[in-house]
C-alpha cells in the first residue's frame, strides 16, 4: 500500500512536470503550478515576459523524492511490525470506520479528476478535421478558431452553445464535454424552464393542480429567459397582464386576460410587421421560467439536480468545487499544523528547562487572542487582489497560527514521559544525535498520539472553513465553499434545495470523518491489546 502511494507520488510529479513544459493542464498535478502563477511571490518574473513557477518545480521535485524514498524504503522485503498489523486488522473489523474511510478515499478520487468530470470548458473539440484540446491547454481558445464570428470570435466561445450549434449543424463536427458541464463558479445560469400541461378542459396544471402565476412561451429551450409571450394564470386560466418581446427582447406587446377571456380593447402594439404574425410565431408551449435560485430540473439542454443557487451557479457543480476547496486545505494544513506542533512539542519536553517555560508563555499568548477578531482584522486589512489570489492560503495560514498548540501539549506529555526510558538513555550514550533520539526514536514511540487525531483535525478544519465562510469573512467568491452555499440557502428559504444540499454534504462528510477516527482511536488503543494475568 505503501509502495503503491509512493509510485502515485513519483508518477503524479513527473506527469505535472510533463505538463508544464509541454503546456498541458493535467487534472490535479496542475495545482501547485497554478498557485505558483497566481500568487506573486510564488513565481519569478522573467524578462522576456512570463513567470517562473519556482514553488511549482520545488513541489514536484519534492514529491518525485518523496515517492522515490518510499519506493526504496518499502521494498517488498519491508513489513509491518506485529502489533501494527493487528491494529489494521482491528481497523477493518471496525466495518463503520473501514467503509467510511473508503468513502472518504473514492471521494478524493473522484475530486482529483477536477475538470474532466467538472467544467464548464470542452473536453475534445473536433471542427473540420481538427482536434482541439481546451480544457487542457493553458491559453484560452477563441471563438474564431471554431468558425464564430462578430464579439464571439475575439473571446472564449460557449462550449455548450458550441455543442448544440455543431448538432444542429450536422456537418460532423462534435464536442466532448464533462460529465458535469458546468463551472463551479463564475458559470452563471440566467434562468431554467419546467414545462406546463393543458388538461382536457383546457386548464393549465402543474404537478395535477391548476396552476397560479406567470407561464411563457419562449424562443430558445436552452435559453428561457428568451420570452415570446408570458401570461399570469390564477387556477389555470389566464388572468391578469400578457407581455410580448421580439428577437431582441424589446417588448412590443401587450393585453389584458380575466378568467381565461381577452379583455377587448385591451391589446397594444409596437413592433414590425403585424399582430397576427407575431402571435403566430413558432415557439416553445407554456412553461415556466424560474429565475435564480431556480428548483432542480432534468428538461433537456438544462439539467441542474440540485437546482441553481442565487448566483444561478450549478449547485452539484457548486458542492464539487467545495469538496475540492476541502480536500486542497486538509492537505497542505495538516501536514504542516502536524509538523509544526509535534516538532516544538518534542523539543520542549526533550530539553525542558528555559526552552520550554518560554514556548508556554508564548502559547498562553496566542491562547487568548481571540481568533475570529484575527481573521476579521486580515479581512479588512489585506488588500482585495492578494484575497483573490492567496485568499485560501491566508486563511490557512490563520488557521496554522492558532492550530499547532493543542498538539504540543500532547507531544511535550509523550516526550516527557518517554524520555526517562532506558531506550533513549541508551541512544545518548552510543552518540546518537538529538534530530536521531526525537524523531528516529522518541517520536515512532508516540505515533499512536498523532494517528488517533488526524482525523478529528481534518472535521474541525471543514467546520472552520464553513464557519468563516458562513459569517462573511472566509474565503473569496471565485471559491466554491459550503458556508456560502448554506448562507445562501438560510437567505433564501424560499430556496430549500439550497440549505438542504449544503447541510447534507457537509454533515455527511463529517459523520465519516468522524466514523474513521473512531476506529482508528479503537484500533490504537493499548487497551484493546493488553491483559492482565
Amino acid at each position: 500500500m505503501l509502495r503503491l502511494l509512493g509510485r502515485l507520488f513519483w508518477m503524479g510529479a513527473l506527469l505535472g512536470a510533463l505538463g508544464e513544459i509541454m503546456a498541458i493542464e493535467f487534472p490535479t498535478v496542475r495545482f501547485p503550478f497554478t498557485l505558483s502563477r497566481g500568487v506573486g511571490f510564488l513565481g519569478v518574473d522573467l524578462e522576456g515576459g512570463g513567470i517562473f513557477p519556482w514553488f511549482g518545480w520545488l513541489t514536484m521535485v519534492f514529491f518525485l523524492l518523496l515517492g522515490i524514498f518510499s519506493e526504496i524504503s518499502f521494498a517488498r522485503g519491508f513489513a509491518f511490525t506485529p502489533i501494527t498489523l493487528r491494529r489494521i486488522d482491528r481497523f477493518k473489523s471496525i466495518k463503520r470506520g473501514y467503509y467510511s474511510l473508503i468513502i472518504i478515499l473514492g471521494l478524493a478520487a473522484v475530486a482529483s479528476l477536477d475538470h474532466l468530470l467538472v467544467g464548464n470548458e470542452a473536453l475534445i473539440v473536433k471542427r473540420d478535421g481538427q482536434w482541439h484540446w481546451p480544457a487542457f491547454s493553458r491559453h484560452l481558445e477563441k471563438g474564431e478558431v471554431f468558425g464564430l464570428k462578430g464579439d464571439e470570435a475575439q473571446s472564449p466561445p460557449d462550449y455548450r452553445d458550441l455543442q448544440r450549434t455543431f448538432a444542429d449543424a450536422g456537418k460532423g463536427d462534435w464536442v466532448l464535454m464533462p460529465l458535469l458541464p458546468y463551472a463551479s463558479t463564475g458559470d452563471t445560469v440566467t434562468a431554467v424552464s419546467t414545462a406546463l400541461e393543458v388538461s382536457t378542459d383546457g386548464l393549465v396544471t402543474v404537478g395535477g393542480q391548476p396552476f397560479s402565476g406567470l407561464a411563457s412561451r419562449v424562443h430558445d429551450l436552452v435559453r428561457p429567459e428568451r420570452m415570446h409571450l408570458r401570461f399570469r394564470f390564477r387556477d389555470g386560466l389566464k388572468d391578469g397582464p400578457a407581455d410580448g418581446w421580439d428577437d431582441e427582447r424589446n417588448r412590443i406587446y401587450g393585453a389584458i386576460y380575466k378568467k381565461g377571456e381577452l379583455v377587448s380593447g385591451s391589446e397594444s402594439w409596437n413592433g414590425k410587421g403585424d399582430l397576427a404574425s407575431f402571435l403566430a410565431l413558432e415557439s416553445s408551449g407554456l412553461r415556466q421560467v424560474h429565475f435564480p435560485p431556480s428548483p432542480p430540473t432534468m428538461e433537456e439542454g438544462q439539467t441542474h439536480l440540485l437546482g441553481t443557487s442565487s448566483k444561478g451557479y450549478d449547485v452539484l457543480a457548486y458542492l464539487f468545487g467545495g469538496l475540492q476547496v476541502n480536500f486542497k486545505a486538509a492537505l497542505v494544513y495538516i501536514p504542516l499544523v502536524y509538523a509544526l506542533g509535534i516538532s516544538i512539542g518534542l523539543l520542549m519536553g526533550f530539553f525542558g528547562g528555559a526552552f520550554d517555560l518560554i514556548v508556554q508563555r508564548l502559547i498562553e499568548i496566542l491562547s487568548n487572542i481571540p481568533f475570529l477578531f484575527v481573521v476579521m482584522i486580515a479581512s479588512t486589512a489585506i488588500p482585495e487582489g492578494l484575497k483573490e489570489t492567496a485568499g485560501l492560503w491566508i486563511i490557512i495560514g490563520i488557521l496554522l497560527l492558532f492550530g499547532w498548540m493543542g498538539m504540543t501539549y500532547l507531544m511535550r506529555t509523550a516526550a516527557l514521559k518517554e524520555k526517562a526510558r532506558d531506550y533513549i538513555a541508551a541512544s545518548r550514550v552510543i552518540g546518537a544525535s538529538t534530530p536521531r533520539i526525537l524523531f528516529r526514536h522518541l517520536l515512532p514511540n508516540s505515533v499512536a498520539i498523532i494517528v488517533t487525531l488526524v482525523p478529528f483535525s481534518i472535521s474541525s478544519l471543514v467546520l472552520a472553513l464553513t464557519s468563516l465562510d458562513y459569517l462573511g469573512f472566509g474565503l473569496p467568491a471565485k471559491y466554491a465553499t459550503w458556508g456560502q452555499l448554506l448562507r445562501d440557502g438560510l437567505e433564501n428559504l424560499s430556496a430549500p434545495w439550497l440549505v438542504t444540499s449544503a447541510f447534507l454534504v457537509l454533515v455527511g462528510l463529517l459523520i465519516l470523518i468522524t466514523f474513521v477516527g473512531e476506529a482508528v482511536r479503537e484500533a490504537f488503543d493499548p487497551k484493546k491489546f493488553s491483559y492482565y494475568r
